[in-house]
């Protein structure tokens, strides 16, 4: 039973190591990090987004999520139609700019997922998605219980 705990959470931080690796270096050319990547390509996909929205999608906290859109707006990559306090509601859309980018980061996504999913076929990576949600969901109901 250890043997199976350690296998587990050894090759899943292994495995968030190295898409926080690949992130940072496809993005280094454009001096992005991983959490501005995961802004940015979830603004691409979904127009319109709020930082509230990219806290739930990136899971991500908010200070993390706030950083990244304050670096991303600095940058010219996003803008926001609120300036205000209340600005953590408004509606983020991305530039000119930040759609180039984000184009590439979709592209990269795209790319790196084919070349991840070579030796699977359909049928198992949907079970191996399936079963990471089983395990998620599971963690998540034991994770707030302990609240």
């Amino acid at each position: 039973m250890n043997k199976r705990f350690e296998t587990f959470t050894v090759l899943i931080n292994r495995i968030s190591r190295n898409i926080r690796k690949i992130k940072n270096q496809e993005m280094a050319e454009y001096d992005l990090r991983s959490s501005h990547i995961s802004c940015l390509y979830h603004l691409y996909q979904s127009c319109g987004l709020t930082a509230t929205d990219l806290c739930e999608r990136c899971e991500e906290d908010k200070a993390t999520v706030s950083r990244s859109l304050d670096y991303l707006e600095n940058k010219g990559y996003l803008t926001s139609k609120a300036k205000s306090a209340k600005r953590y509601k408004s509606p983020l859309m991305l530039t000119e700019k930040g759609m180039e980018i984000a184009k590439k980061v979709d592209d990269k996504v795209t790319r790196i997922l084919e070349q991840i999913s070579k030796e699977l076929t359909e049928e198992e990576r949907l079970q191996f998605y399936r079963s990471l949600s089983i395990i998620s969901n599971g963690l998540d109901k034991i994770a707030n219980r302990a609240v």
